[in-house]
């Protein structure tokens, strides 16, 4: 039995107390993929932002909000983890000084919102992979594979999922595999249930031994 660690859905980054920079991410493959993890046998660490469908069961899941709550979970459980698949959408920019109060709309005057990078959590697990196996996603609308190898490189990963944007909110999906070894493997089209199912077979993953 290995242990897993899932990073799933989007984050949610505080303009105020009610408004929030965010994307379209559903966390369905990131789920799918704990769900299959959890068939074969492993522990799963889910790590999930917010979304609108259950948790596997089985699956020791933490709940956040933010890109910097995200990587406070990951990094306290990634210790004792066998590998990663870092399937979270994190947003790439929080606001910089998120107001403490709600903003007030002014008719006659522009909103201007200051943003910082978040921390690219990927790459500060993958920095610390020791061995173990890291892989992520990269979601493009560009259809070369320019940017999925540069992230495959940077992020320190054996493996990287590129899929366009389309995969956003849908249940059906395809997923083209990269590794450093200039490996190519079309995934899909699936349902997302089966594409987590080819994708964990793919990176090399069985079931655990009684």
């Amino acid at each position: 039995m290995a242990r897993y660690l899932i990073t799933a859905g989007p984050t949610r980054e505080s303009i105020d107390p009610v408004r929030f920079l965010s994307n379209r991410s559903s966390g369905r493959m990131g789920y799918a993929i704990a769900s299959v993890l959890l068939e074969l046998g492993h522990e799963v660490e889910l790590v999930s932002g917010p979304v609108n469908i259950d948790p596997p069961a089985g699956a020791n899941t933490t709940q956040v909000e933010s890109a910097l709550e995200m990587l406070a979970a990951a990094e306290a459980v990634w210790g004792g983890c066998e590998g990663i698949f870092g399937v979270a959408a994190v947003a790439d920019y929080r606001p910089a000084n998120a107001s403490q109060e709600k903003l007030k709309r002014q008719a006659d005057a522009s909103l201007h919102l200051f943003l910082e990078p978040n921390p690219d959590i990927l790459a500060i697990l993958g920095a610390k992979k020791e061995g173990r196996l890291a892989v992520g996603f990269a979601l493009e609308s560009d259809p070369s594979h320019m940017e999925a190898k540069r992230k495959l490189q940077a992020k320190n990963l054996d493996f990287v999922a590129l899929n366009d944007i389309s995969a956003q909110g849908a249940v059906q999906s395809s997923i083209t595999l990269l590794d450093g070894a200039e490996g190519i493997w079309k995934l899909g089209p699936a349902d997302k249930s089966e594409l987590a199912r080819e994708l964990v077979r793919a990176v090399g993953i069985t079931a655990c031994s009684a």
